[in-house]
C-alpha cells in the first residue's frame, strides 16, 4: 500500500543530477489536493519534467560529449524519454479509468534511468 501521487509529487531518476516534479492535468476530476496522477502520466515534458543532467552512458548525448573529453564521463542536459506507463500502480483503485499512481511505483527512461517519487505531493491518501 502507498500513498497517492498528485501533482507536485517529487520525482528522481537514477542518472539525473537533480530532482524533478510531476505534472499532472487535471483530466481525472479527482484532487488530493491537486490533480491525482494515475500510471499515464509519463509523458516527456507534459508530465516528467527534465531531472537536470543526465550521467547515463546510453545517451547519445552523453556518449558523444564523454568521447570528445577522452573518456571522462561528461553529463549531458537531460531529455526524459519515457515511453511505458508508470509500474505497477495501485491494484484497486483507479482515477480516470486506470489504476491510481502510487508512490511505489517506477518509471523507466530509454536512457536506462529508474524514475521514482521521492514525495508523493501529500500523506493522508492511501491506495493499494
Amino acid at each position: 500500500m502507498g500513498f497517492q501521487v498528485c501533482a507536485g509529487a517529487i520525482m528522481s531518476c537514477t542518472f539525473g543530477m537533480m530532482p524533478s516534479v510531476l505534472d499532472v492535468l487535471p483530466d481525472t476530476g479527482v484532487e488530493c489536493p491537486t490533480p491525482a496522477a494515475n500510471i499515464m502520466d509519463f509523458v516527456p515534458f507534459l508530465n516528467i519534467e527534465p531531472f537536470g543532467m543526465c550521467m547515463s552512458e546510453l545517451n547519445p548525448e552523453v556518449i558523444i560529449a564523454t568521447a570528445a573529453a577522452l573518456g571522462v564521463l561528461t553529463p549531458m542536459p537531460c531529455i526524459p524519454i519515457t515511453t511505458d506507463p508508470w509500474f505497477p500502480g495501485a491494484d484497486t483503485v483507479m482515477m480516470g479509468g486506470l489504476p491510481a499512481l502510487d508512490d511505489l511505483s517506477v518509471c523507466l527512461c530509454d536512457w536506462g534511468g529508474v524514475i521514482t517519487i521521492e514525495d508523493p505531493g501529500q500523506f493522508e491518501i492511501l491506495v493499494e
